[in-house]
């Protein structure tokens, strides 16, 4: 029996390392970082491996050597015991000679131990890590540890040599790093997805996302026409008609046109004044500041703007200057969720025949913007 449990040994320490190799590459970096802020000795030592290249080749290199070792000695070893033994017993059963015995024993051991090596050895390991990467990489940190350091002489070595030849290529160290391309991720989100891993609706929001980067705010603005603007000359008693009649908390003000905007009003500061029942001051005198950016502008700079700007809202300019709209934080997370209403914007009423007031006068509509 004790070629056999030999074999099977080595056929676990083959298994061992082919899982650990394809954990390493599939699990998240972040789960594995999660379970380190807690605590967790093997995540912690993971996380470490993971977050450096080169320790990543190195793990990945001992993986290698270890299951190419295991398998060269498995079929050395099969062939000295096996093999030997399996000879004569072909040799009786089938009337062989005893070199075309030993030939065939030797082939039939050769067959047995590949397939029991790919199947047992290469493939369940293989689908264990790929279904469960973190459990597996952690089960699996200890024994790698152990491994790239036993085989520290040999990693060097091979190392050393695979990058050399690669060195023409443009190939550097650290290759392992987990990176992927937008693509590959928009095909990791649509996998997950057939899977059932992902609802229809949260892959449409992460397929959304990733578009999001490349789009620029003059693609994500509503039109100059929609602009729902006022101009600093209104008189006070028009301001407030205006601001009840608009459908948002912050107007544009401009001078003369819109492509003068001096920045923006903010319907709760005239209301504020209205109620206390203090006269209204000149609408320039109510002004706030509100930031420019230009149309090409990519929606990353737009949030990181807005952010630094404390503003909700920016006018977009054409490269003289011009208006060419304005855009708003909820324009950007429409990209990603659908339309948000301003806070202050009523839904559109439902069709009625009866008048809206008892004089049957029909119900404002907000004005255009206006333009001098």
């Amino acid at each position: 029996m004790l070629p056999w449990l030999v074999l099977a040994l080595l056929v676990a320490v083959n298994a061992l390392y082919v899982a650990a190799e394809f954990a390493a590459v599939a699990v998240q970096k972040g789960d594995v970082a999660a379970q380190a802020r807690l605590g967790n000795r093997r995540a912690i030592g993971l996380s470490a491996v993971l977050e450096d290249g080169a320790q990543l080749d190195r793990y990945i290199a001992a993986c290698q050597i270890g299951i190419t070792l295991s398998s060269l000695v498995a079929g050395a070893y099969g062939q000295a015991t096996i093999a030997l033994q399996l000879g004569p017993v072909l040799e009786r059963l089938h009337d062989l000679s005893p070199a075309a015995a030993q030939s065939t024993a030797s082939v039939v051991v050769l067959l047995g131990l590949t397939t029991v090596q790919v199947v047992l050895g290469e493939l369940i390991p293989k689908s264990l890590a790929l279904q469960f990467p973190q459990e597996v990489a952690l089960a699996t940190s200890h024994p790698m540890r152990w491994s790239v350091a036993l085989f520290r002489g040999f990693i060097r070595v091979l190392n050393g040599s695979g990058f050399l030849l690669l060195r023409p290529f443009g190939v550097t160290p650290g290759g392992h790093a987990h990176v992927h391309s937008p693509d590959e991720i928009k095909f990791l989100l649509a996998e997950s997805r057939r899977g059932g891993t992902l609802s229809p609706e949260a892959h449409q929001r992460l397929a959304r996302g990733l578009e999001l980067q490349a789009r620029t705010v003059r693609q994500m603005m509503p039109a100059r026409g929609d602009v729902y603007a006022i101009d600093a000359s209104t008189p006070p008693a028009d301001v407030v008609r205006r601001i009840l009649e608009s459908p948002y908390s912050y107007l544009p003000v401009y001078r003369g046109t819109l492509d003068r905007v001096i920045g923006a009003v903010s319907t709760k500061d005239v209301v504020g004044l209205v109620a206390a029942g203090r006269e209204l001051p000149p609408l320039d005198k109510l002004v706030r500041s509100i930031p420019f950016v230009p149309g090409t502008t990519r929606s990353h700079a737009l949030v990181r703007l807005l952010q630094q700007q404390k503003s909700s809202k920016a006018i977009v300019i054409d490269e003289h200057g011009g208006m060419l709209g304005i855009i708003s934080i909820d324009d950007v997370l429409g990209e990603l969720f659908g339309e948000i209403g301003d806070e202050l914007k009523q839904p559109d009423p439902p069709a009625s025949t009866e008048p809206a007031d008892p004089s049957g006068a029909p119900p404002a509509t907000p004005a255009g913007p206006e333009v001098t």
